[in-house]
């Protein structure tokens, strides 16, 4: 078994990563309000900075334990990066789904992904709770130097089941869009490939998850602050990649037919046409 990562290769990933992620939402927010078009995914990717950001700073106030002599500082702080990882996972979550809300038709399309939301929601709320109740069942860990809860297998599984279907279903949310709208092939696979970048966070919280079933410590940190930051990136893929397609060519309008006046599509926003 290799050695794990030693505590300035992870402070260095801690640094280079969230920063790589900040930066990228910080264009995406850009791009839109440039063109009049923040709406509820970029405040929720707005979120999930602000999430990632704090993570970054207690991560590296963690690594330091030394730092803090109150152990109760310790408890609090790891705590504190434990939820600010779930809340970067799960914002850049919420924000891929209203990205697929702002496209969808008004009624029935968008009443299904708002229940999806509301579900994505409720799944934080529950893993929120796990981690006090799993933590505080066995509170041995707070006499560590550097206290870290032995999450373990009950964790992992609610991790592993959650990330796969959560991704699954923003996969196959755009389908609800896609056969309904005019593209051509080219237009019909580009959405697909956008969409289908959640695959990749999948990846990374699977190893994840292996880390918290099995060796923890700093390996199961540095996998941790791989996922959020991937997650986040990943949320701002469709806009991002979207404002440069736009850049180098014009053909990025979807267009669709409506019971009464008519809707253009551009990936990533809706404009009502009178």
């Amino acid at each position: 078994m290799s050695p794990g990562p030693t505590v300035v290769q992870t402070q260095v990933v801690n640094y280079v990563l969230p920063i790589v992620a900040s930066v990228v939402t910080s264009f995406r927010l850009y791009c839109r309000a440039r063109r009049s078009l923040l709406w509820i995914d970029d405040a929720w990717a707005a979120c999930a900075m602000l999430f990632n950001i704090t993570l970054m700073i207690c991560s590296a106030l963690y690594l330091r334990g030394y730092v803090f002599h109150p152990r109760w500082a310790k408890v609090a702080l790891y705590y504190t990066l434990s939820q600010c990882f779930y809340g970067v996972v799960w914002c850049s979550r919420l924000s891929i789904l209203f990205t697929v809300v702002r496209l969808a038709y008004w009624g029935t399309q968008r009443r299904i992904l708002i229940c999806v939301a509301i579900l994505f929601g409720v799944v934080w709320g529950i893993l929120f709770a796990q981690v006090w109740w799993t933590c505080e069942l066995n509170p041995s860990w707070k006499q560590l130097p550097r206290p870290q809860c032995p999450l373990g297998r009950d964790v992992a599984i609610a991790q592993i089941v959650t990330d796969v279907l959560g991704d699954i279903v923003l996969i196959l949310a755009p389908f609800l869009i896609i056969y309904r709208a005019t593209l051509t092939t080219a237009q019909r696979v580009r959405v697909i490939c956008l969409f289908s970048t959640s695959a990749i966070t999948t990846a990374v919280s699977l190893t994840h998850a292996y880390f918290v079933f099995t060796v923890g410590e700093l390996k199961e940190a540095l996998s941790a602050m791989f996922e959020a930051s991937i997650s986040l990136i990943v949320a701002n893929l469709s806009v991002v990649v979207t404002f440069f397609l736009r850049m180098l060519a014009d053909d990025e309008t979807i267009s669709r037919p409506i019971d009464s006046g008519s809707t253009t599509i551009e990936f990533g926003i809706v404009v009502e046409e009178p």
